[in-house]
């Protein structure tokens, strides 16, 4: 498993510090990063949290899927790293 986590159904009202206070719990929180839209700024309702090691990661994983935060069940999975398009 990798370190770095994606949290689906953020509520709009939260920010990276309830985020990494909630996650820091099970671990050592590297970075958070709410995913904004870039004209308006709001948040569109995803983030990211790299914890650590992968053994943190996985009990995040298992300890907050389903967790509530400001009014929303978190939706927490492993990341998939996007693939860039290839360029011939």
């Amino acid at each position: 498993m990798s370190n770095k986590l994606y949290v689906g159904n953020v509520s709009y009202q939260s920010d990276e510090d309830s985020l990494r206070e909630l996650f820091s719990q099970y671990g050592t929180v590297t970075s958070v990063r709410i995913i904004t839209d870039r004209e308006t700024r709001r948040s569109k309702g995803f983030a990211f949290v790299e914890m650590e090691s992968p053994e943190e990661a996985s009990a995040v994983l298992s300890a907050l899927d389903g967790a509530e935060l400001d009014g929303r069940q978190l939706k927490v999975r492993e990341a998939v790293e996007k693939e860039s398009p290839s360029r011939f």
